[in-house]
This record gives C-alpha cells, sequence and structure tokens, in this order.
C-alpha cells in the first residue's frame, strides 16, 4: 500500500479500502453555509473538535470565523494544542488531580500565543479541586495564570451538569472566590434534542433550554455577578439557540461532515442546510447471486460506528440503491433495497455514511481529503486524525 502522502494528487481509485474519505467541496461548502449563519444571528461559533479529531480542520474552521474548539478530553486539548490551536473550551468537568494538572499546564502553554483554555463544572467540590491545580501550578511555575470558568447546567440531557436556577448561583459565588478562575458564564448543551426526529419535538425541547438558562442568568446576575456568556447548541438546533437571543454561542461540530443520523431529522426551514461530507470507502469483495442475492464489502464496524446504527451506503444512481447490513468486525452484507435492479460486482468501489461520525473518525488514523467528487476527484489531502484515542 502506499504511504499516505503518496497518494496526493492520484485519483480517488488509488485510494485502498477500506477508508475514511472527506469530500473537501462538500466540507468547505458546509464550513462557509455555517460560518453565515453565525455572523447573520450574531453568535460566536466554536465548534465541537472532538467530531474531527484533527487540528488542521479545528485551525480551517478558526480561518471561517469561530473563535476556538470544543473538546471533550483533556488530552484532546492537548492535541490540539501540540497542533497550534490555542483557544480550547473543554466542555466537560475534570476532577482528577492528575488530569487538573493538565489543564493547569494547558493554560501556561497557550500563553506565549495569547491563547486560552477553558473549562466546565457542576459542583462545589469540581471547583475547589480546580482551584487547588491552579494555584499549585502557579507556586510551582510562578507564572499567574488562570482559566475560564463555565458553570454547566442541566438542561435537559441528564448527564452532567448542576441544577438550573438557585443551585447555580452558589458555584458562581463560590469561583469567585479565587483568583486563578474566571466565571465566564454557563454551558446549557441539550444534546438529546439534536436527534428528535421532528422539528416540533426540537422546538420543544430547547425552549425549555432557553428559560433554564435565562433565569439562571438572570439569578445570577441579581447578585451581582455578570454572566458573560451562554454556550451550548448543536447541529440538530443550532436555528432555535442561534435566535434566542439568550446563547451567544453554537457549539455544533457535526455540520462539517453531517453523519446518516443526522441527516435522519426532519427538516427545520429556518436550519441551514449541510451536505455529507463524510465516507467511508469500500469495495466488494465477495458475490452471491443466487436465492437471496447479496455481496460483502470489506468495510465492517471496526471501520465505522453503530452506536447511532449502521451506515448508508451512498447512491449515485437510483437503480443501484443497496442496504446495509452488520456482517462483523471486517464485513459488511449489501442487498439491494425495493425498486432497485443490479447488484454491484466483485471489486465494485462503493461509499458508506457512518451512522455517527464523531466516533466513526476515531476509529482511523487518518482522514483522505479528495477533491472534485467522489467519482473523479483526487486526493489533495491527508488529514490527520491527532486525536485518535484520546480518551483521559
Amino acid at each position: 500500500m502506499d504511504a499516505p502522502q503518496d497518494l496526493i494528487g492520484r485519483p480517488v481509485n488509488a485510494i485502498d479500502t477500506p477508508a475514511l474519505v472527506v469530500d473537501l467541496d462538500a466540507m468547505d461548502r458546509n464550513l462557509a453555509t455555517m460560518a453565515r449563519f453565525a455572523q447573520r444571528h450574531k453568535v460566536r461559533l466554536r465548534p465541537h473538535a472532538k467530531m474531527h479529531k484533527s487540528a488542521e480542520l479545528a485551525k480551517l474552521q478558526m480561518a471561517a470565523g469561530a473563535v476556538g474548539v470544543c473538546v471533550q478530553k483533556t488530552s484532546e486539548a492537548e492535541a490540539m494544542v501540540a497542533g497550534g490551536v490555542y483557544n480550547v473550551f473543554i466542555s466537560n468537568e475534570v476532577i482528577s488531580p492528575f488530569k487538573l494538572a493538565r489543564v493547569a499546564a494547558l493554560t501556561r502553554a497557550v500563553l506565549p500565543h495569547e491563547g486560552k483554555i477553558a473549562i466546565c463544572v457542576d459542583s462545589i467540590e469540581g471547583i475547589r479541586r480546580l482551584a487547588t491545580s491552579m494555584n499549585e501550578a502557579r507556586v510551582a511555575s510562578g507564572v499567574a495564570t488562570a482559566i475560564d470558568v463555565f458553570i454547566e447546567i442541566n438542561v435537559g440531557q441528564k448527564r452532567c451538569g448542576v441544577e438550573p436556577g438557585t443551585a447555580a448561583v452558589a458555584l458562581a459565588l463560590e469561583i469567585r472566590k479565587h483568583p486563578a478562575l474566571n466565571f465566564a458564564g454557563l454551558q446549557a448543551y441539550h444534546g438529546k434534542a439534536q436527534h428528535l426526529r421532528s422539528p416540533a419535538e426540537r422546538r420543544e425541547a430547547i425552549t425549555g433550554a432557553i428559560k433554564a438558562a435565562a433565569l439562571t442568568r438572570q439569578l445570577i446576575e441579581a447578585e451581582g455577578v455578570s454572566v458573560g456568556l451562554v454556550t451550548g447548541s448543536g447541529t440538530g438546533t443550532a436555528a432555535l439557540e442561534g435566535a434566542s437571543g439568550v446563547y451567544g454561542e453554537l457549539q455544533a461540530g457535526s455540520y462539517l461532515f453531517m453523519d446518516a443520523d443526522y441527516a435522519a431529522n426532519q427538516l427545520d426551514p429556518a436550519q441551514p442546510r449541510f451536505e455529507h461530507a463524510l465516507f467511508v470507502k469500500t469495495q466488494v469483495i465477495s458475490t452471491h447471486t443466487t436465492g437471496d442475492p447479496y455481496v460483502v464489502c470489506d468495510a465492517g464496524h471496526k471501520s465505522h460506528a453503530i452506536d447511532s446504527g449502521l451506515p448508508k451506503v451512498h447512491a449515485f444512481s437510483s437503480r443501484s440503491k443497496l442496504e446495509y447490513f452488520n456482517g462483523g468486525d471486517e464485513h459488511g452484507i449489501l442487498r439491494p433495497t425495493a425498486g432497485s435492479t443490479r447488484l454491484p460486482t466483485l471489486g465494485s468501489l462503493l461509499w458508506l455514511i457512518p451512522g455517527h461520525c464523531d466516533p466513526t473518525v476515531n476509529l482511523h488514523d487518518m482522514m483522505i481529503g479528495v477533491r472534485g467528487g467522489l467519482l473523479k476527484g483526487v486526493v489533495e489531502r491527508v488529514i490527520r486524525v491527532d486525536a485518535r484515542g484520546a480518551l483521559t
């Protein structure tokens, strides 16, 4: 097999299978669409880099107007900073003293680049642990660094987050006690709402999140503490938070690639339209034409995540629509859909749309960027998945 960089300039057919491929033209259109959307609604965009795990793509997003990126893990933040991305929000709680020491080190690492590290908290104990680590780092290094701190409130996800309202006020007052901590605002992310299928369901869920965030901000500011920013949102609901007048920052990430699960949502006229840009290239390695006809491809669930369902087969023709069935670790079973008149032949190249882009990317060392389409395009770049396996 060719070394990855040797593929640059070669036709798409030269990419061996299975491989994770980015349609760069579609990705660029998605990038521009979201940038225009954020500008029109006068909100900041801080996309989630846990989706693509690539410092190169994070820089592209920032060049298009994003203020920085979000991550969920300390090691993801380290990968971003190592790759030259210096404005990173760890939109998750970090409790371990070992990890908090690494977070404190990141605040020092971005200083020469005028960068900024931010983090979430949802408990008094979490705030005190963070302050202790920051203070210890200040003493050890002699550098008076600080970190932006967002209080995460539970607006419906029922995962992390303090309950909205008075419970969050106590956390804001506690943050103000610690010189190394800057109270930056509220994290109000409703992940479950992103994949509610109907626009009405999504609107109902986000209406509740907006009310919870507005109430919490009002109560904190009644104590004389400014709430600088409410941040949250995702690709499925960005139009709602963006138009709310409460959220000042959107964290949508999947818009860049779009997966099959997001595509299953019913369209909301207010929501920007994004295209599929991430594909698993695969090929037919076995054919079975008698009885119940099917073919087998070489992309099993080691090539794509199945937590949000099996991938969809990208169809270039109505005569060749296929459905993907799980064949295990290394294989996919493909059968014709109703009305399809043919199966692909041995060696045929196919393109799968992953059910969930984030964990699919995490299965690969690299993404191969193609310019000019999936059929006749040329490899333009090889994109490293810098934060692959970054779980700590």
